[in-house]
């Protein structure tokens, strides 16, 4: 990683290491996308890590542990508007992402409390204004890009107040690591990977090219996959609850939803003593699934 994520900014592209403990105010969501886009580029098996990383346990292109890619990135420090990282983490694919950054302190986000005029990068020595510009060529994906505008180097400390005494933003997706080890502690590695490859599945009503399923889809699709694989009723709602996804409570209620589409059933498992354990059974079309796909076909609507 030879310049580390880069903003992409015209006439060229600004890496973030260009600029000493850098502070970003009030992106709107496409350039909180385009952060996060960033530190994916530069460090893909962190931000976004597939499955096999995952399995193999690598962070990074190197094969390094969990802490070797986040002290080789620079920290972001993000003042953000609620409904902005609200629009910007519509669905699992995008919030995964930051949640990722925010898990290795890649990116510390705060609310911000009001709207500014434009959207603030400020450095330790210079700070601009970002107004976005032309968007690329549907050749590379058709990504906005922002012009900076004028040089003061005030906007930090002008700022860095409001960010110190600004709440920490808590997003309600986790990281796809989160998610994997939640489910290959309290499940198995399979489980973990069957998970995250139907929450990466497209389907009729999000298509491929949308960031993937809301987060009560998320749950529902989680939960269904732990009944597809028959999971006792207390290990997956503990997984879930691992995995960063809800309560326990929350997949009490997940599984009354699918037991009313007729969907999932219970089964006692015998114990010679101590507490009584069930097992989830598939039923209907959910028992029919075998591809992410079927399966993300088969709860579509639950949540109705």
């Amino acid at each position: 990683m030879a310049t580390g994520p880069a903003l992409p900014l015209l006439p060229e592209p600004l890496p973030l290491r260009a600029l000493s403990d850098p502070l970003l105010v009030d992106p709107g969501p496409r350039l909180l996308r385009a952060v996060a886009e960033a530190y994916r580029e530069a460090a893909p098996a962190l931000v976004e890590p597939t499955v096999s990383d995952l399995a193999s346990g690598r962070d990074a292109e190197s094969g390094e542990g969990p802490s070797g890619p986040a002290e080789n990135l620079p920290t972001l420090r993000v003042l953000a508007c609620e409904s902005a990282v609200d629009a910007a983490t519509a669905g699992f694919r995008s919030a995964s992402r930051l949640a990722a950054l925010l898990d290795a302190d890649a990116v510390n986000l705060r609310v911000l409390d009001a709207p500014q005029p434009n959207a603030v990068l400020a450095g330790g020595e210079t700070g601009f204004a970002l107004v976005e510009g032309e968007r690329g060529s549907p050749d590379d994906g058709g990504t906005s890009r922002w012009h900076r505008v004028g040089d003061d180097a005030s906007l930090r400390g002008r700022y860095g107040s409001r960010f110190a005494d600004a709440e920490p933003h808590r997003l309600r997706t986790p990281s796809r690591r989160r998610v994997y080890e939640g489910f290959a502690s309290r499940c198995d590695g399979t489980v973990a990977a069957a998970v995250l490859r139907v929450l990466d599945a497209s389907s009729d009503s999000d298509g491929s090219g949308t960031p993937g399923p809301n987060p009560e889809e998320t749950r529902i699709r989680a939960y269904a996959v732990g009944v597809r694989e028959a999971a006792l009723d207390r290990t997956l709602r503990r997984a879930c609850e691992d995995a960063g996804l809800g309560s326990p409570s929350t997949f009490t209620r997940i599984k009354r939803l699918l037991g009313e589409a007729g969907l999932v059933e219970t089964e006692p498992v015998p114990q010679p003593v101590g507490r009584p354990r069930t097992r989830l059974v598939a039923r209907g079309a959910l028992a029919a699934a075998e591809t992410p796909e079927e399966t993300v076909a088969a709860v579509r609507g639950v949540a109705d």
